[in-house]
């Protein structure tokens, strides 16, 4: 398996991106720094020495031709004026290779200098001389037939250029840090406007379909902030219009409805008289007009819930009894109700309504699709308390939990006889939107014991009573 590298964020991109530009225009104009100052300081070097060479040059020529052979080299050699640390070579026909210190000698100059000078030609060269830098010139004395060296150091240069190098270094090295600081404090500044953006979107997918991005003075900005804003109104009133059209079409069906139910109890009550094929065939139409008039109800419901015009007649109750009073009214009254002992006094704000309409959709659920709850639970987890009911069925698979609460989801073919099932998905989606009318939460899960089926779980939030906690603290 292939395994891809996570990529990095739009920031740190920025932030990357900076601190590279930043250390690429650092390390170049360091590194033109250190050869402009490398080659600036060896060219004044160079135009020292070979001054100062033609000036000792001229020296000895005079020296020799005035005094002759019985000069002494060495005294010569001496007498000259040259920097510290550096080194005299003179050769003579006479005398050979005279040198003014044992450091060096004339195996120690290029080959190619020596033929230069040799020629009667001056020339300068730099090399290294046991890993030590030097510069070497020397010039012909065609007056005498001699040649004349000098050899400088270039120690003391090489490590005030390293030292310039260890600055520019640290220098390249503050100049990235700066750019990456710059780059994120750029990045958050140019990003803001993205992450007004995904606010916005945010709160429009949470259902606050009036959410709008400010205008922006920003001309690049302005057409982004415009097209969010063109999209938010399109969506707002298309969601407002398939509202209107599903809250409509429902309060028109309801009249019909009404007519054919009451004609359809008129021939129940007329039922034993018809033969039986139309006995069956009224079982079905009560069967199918019960189902409509569930589905009309329900739609009028979610109508209400997108219109806003939903409310709660709030109520504080007794979170154990009032679910045990739901259970027994619900399509499955056998089903047991499990409160901690410790627990049973548990208080909750409710729409009784509402809250036994979510009871009575868990367990019916329960019925269609896991052959029935098993057991329901009321225990408090922190602030809230948690209402799960739990069947034995095949279970929930992860990639349905998320959307088996949206409307008209009836989850995959994997989830039981789910996907077979003639309902249209709306029970589930109406449990959700009670239950987050009352500032709760709801999901489907595991069962905690490890058993095959799921757990529907419920979170109000809970409800301390002053007079209670008095009476306890009393206590």
């Amino acid at each position: 398996m292939r395994i891809r590298p996570r990529r990095l964020g739009l920031r740190a991109r920025i932030t990357l991106a900076f601190a590279l530009g930043s250390l690429l225009l650092s390390v170049l104009l360091s590194g033109s720094t250190w050869a402009f100052t490398r080659q600036n300081q060896l060219d004044q070097r160079e135009t020292l020495a070979v001054s100062r060479l033609y000036g000792n040059a001229n020296i000895v020529r005079n020296r020799l031709l005035n005094a002759g052979s019985g000069v002494d080299l060495n005294d010569l050699l001496s007498s000259l004026a040259t920097p510290s640390g550096a080194s005299l070579l003179l050769v003579t026909p006479e005398q050979g290779a005279v040198p003014s210190s044992l450091r060096f000698s004339v195996q120690d100059l290029p080959l190619s200098m020596r033929t230069t000078v040799e020629d009667g030609s001056p020339a300068t060269m730099s090399y290294r001389k046991d890993n030590e830098p030097v510069l070497a010139v020397g010039v012909p004395i065609p007056a005498i037939g001699a040649e004349y060296y000098e050899i400088v150091s270039l120690t003391d240069l090489e490590d005030s250029l390293n030292v310039l190098a260890v600055y520019l270094v640290a220098a390249s090295a503050v100049t990235a840090v700066a750019g990456a600081a710059l780059g994120w404090w750029a990045s958050r500044r140019t990003l803001l406007p993205l992450a007004d953006v995904g606010l916005a979107a945010r709160a429009i997918a949470g259902g606050r379909l009036d959410t709008r991005l400010d205008g922006s003075e920003d001309p690049d900005l302005e057409a982004l902030v415009s097209s969010f804003n063109e999209m938010a109104t399109a969506l707002q009133d298309r969601i407002e219009r398939d509202a209107r059209f599903a809250s409509d079409v429902s309060h028109e069906l309801r009249s019909p409805l009404m007519t054919l139910a009451a004609s359809i109890e008129v021939l129940q009550t007329r039922r034993d008289e018809m033969p039986e094929r139309s006995q069956a065939a009224l079982d079905l139409l009560v069967d199918d007009v019960t189902r409509f008039q569930k589905l009309v109800a329900d739609l009028l419901e979610i109508s209400r819930f997108d219109s806003g015009a939903a409310h709660l007649d709030v109520d504080t109750v007794d979170a154990a009894e009032f679910i045990r009073q739901a259970v027994r009214i619900s399509v499955d009254a056998n089903v047991p109700v499990i409160v901690d002992p410790d627990e049973e006094t548990l208080f909750v704000d409710i729409d009784k309504r509402r809250l036994a309409r979510v009871i009575a959709n868990l367990i019916d659920n329960a019925s269609k699709y896991a052959g029935g709850a098993t057991a329901v639970t009321v225990r408090r987890t922190g602030d809230v308390v948690e209402v799960a009911v739990e069947d034995e069925g095949p279970g929930v698979p992860d990639e349905d939990r998320a959307r088996i609460f949206d409307r008209f989801s009836r989850g995959g073919a994997t989830a039981g006889t789910r996907g077979s099932d003639s309902g249209v998905g709306l029970g589930l989606s109406l449990v959700a939107e009670h239950v987050r009318l009352h500032g709760g939460t709801a999901r489907v899960e595991s069962r905690l014991d490890g058993r095959s089926g799921a757990r529907f779980v419920v979170e109000l939030p809970l409800v301390e009573l002053p007079e209670l906690l008095d009476e306890a603290v009393t206590a």
